[in-house]
């Protein structure tokens, strides 16, 4: 790939597959393991990575649009596709047709699609175990929901929660409790899946005996509390030095003046900004140059920012804007955000290029 500004993000695939097989190896008892590729895979890149998390032993794969399904679609024929986003029912017979499998959140929404005589449809129904975002939210509601689909002759493939606060036991548990409790009287036998695991989830507590599906996101780009795992960053940003200006005592730099120089200073402008997703907010938070940290200061631009520099640095100089996982959580904490924020962030302008190593 041509870089003309010498700005991209670096995406390692071998770490990406080397951390979905030691998911794999270590939770080895479920049957259906749903890659969750949304968002341009966290932000990182669709092809080459569907792929080798596919590869590597997903064998489902999960978005939130019907758009991403598509795109995934076309270069992906046969695995199968869960939509977890609500897909308008004018747009259904779409997802009929390239075997999209579709969420149902409510039995209201059962209603407005079985009129469309979709036979081949596959969905999965959502439970609303606590978040109160999407799903059935009581027993009645589900067994109504079901009878209805499969009045239909659609396929009810699956059923599904999500899990809102994995941090905290208390909550996470009594979401199970009102999971297993709306499913007491479902015929389970008739259903192929069950799932509520998904990352943190999967780390922290013990399986439950029937489930037979879990959800790998943010896990499979090394982002987890489990240690033991071992996984590996498989996500960075670079950019270059472009200038290098001097500073007196007094100037002021950038937009708005915001930053005065206390004394000489050597600053280094760095082509990226926030229409790259290095948004105004991360001034004052490191960048590493060969390994040393250097503070971002002043507005940071659209398309350009400042950090203050020693003698060491020079024009050309690579500027690691995310090294690693840990200076990409680093840099969360100091946006109060998460790091799933962080790398989705960053633009689609801002090339990605894969490695092996």
């Amino acid at each position: 790939m041509k870089l003309y500004r010498n700005t991209y993000v670096k995406i390692n695939l071998e770490h990406i597959k080397t951390n979905v097989s030691k998911i794999i190896k270590k939770f080895n008892k479920y049957e259906y393991y749903f890659g969750v590729v949304k968002a341009d895979c966290y932000g990182h890149q669709n092809f080459p990575v569907v792929e080798e998390i596919i590869n590597s032993g997903c064998n489902y794969l999960v978005v939130a649009l019907l758009e991403e399904g598509l795109e995934i679609r076309k270069r992906f024929k046969d695995i199968p596709i869960l939509c977890l986003g609500i897909i308008p029912t004018d747009h259904l017979h779409i997802a009929e047709q390239n075997n999209i499998t579709i969420t149902i959140n409510s039995k209201d929404y059962a209603k407005e699609v079985i009129p469309l005589k979709l036979g081949k449809l596959k969905v999965h129904i959502k439970i609303n175990s606590g978040m109160n975002r999407l799903g059935v939210s009581s027993k009645e509601e589900l067994q109504d929901t079901i009878c209805l689909l499969n009045q239909s002759n659609m396929f009810v493939e699956g059923i599904y929660t999500h899990i809102y606060n994995a941090e905290n036991k208390e909550d996470t548990l009594n979401q199970f409790k009102k999971y297993k409790m709306m499913l007491s009287d479902i015929e389970k036998e008739k259903i192929p899946i069950f799932h509520i695991a998904a990352s943190e989830t999967l780390t922290s507590y013990e399986k439950i005996d029937f489930i037979n599906g879990c959800r790998l996101g943010i896990i499979m780009y090394g982002f987890t509390k489990d240690k033991s795992l071992d996984l590996q960053s498989t996500f960075s940003l670079y950019s270059k030095i472009i200038q290098i200006n001097h500073l007196k005592a007094g100037d002021k730099l950038g937009y708005n003046g915001i930053y005065i120089a206390r004394s000489d200073e050597k600053i280094g402008v760095v082509c990226i900004g926030y229409a790259d997703g290095i948004i105004r907010k991360n001034t004052g938070r490191e960048v590493y140059i060969k390994g040393k940290p250097y503070r971002i200061i002043g507005n940071i631009c659209m398309d350009m920012l400042f950090i203050k520099i020693d003698d060491t640095v020079n024009i050309d100089d690579e500027v690691a804007i995310l090294k690693d996982n840990e200076h990409i959580i680093q840099i969360a904490n100091y946006l109060d955000t998460i790091p799933y924020e962080i790398i989705c962030s960053i633009s689609k302008r801002v090339p990605r290029i894969c490695e092996n190593k």
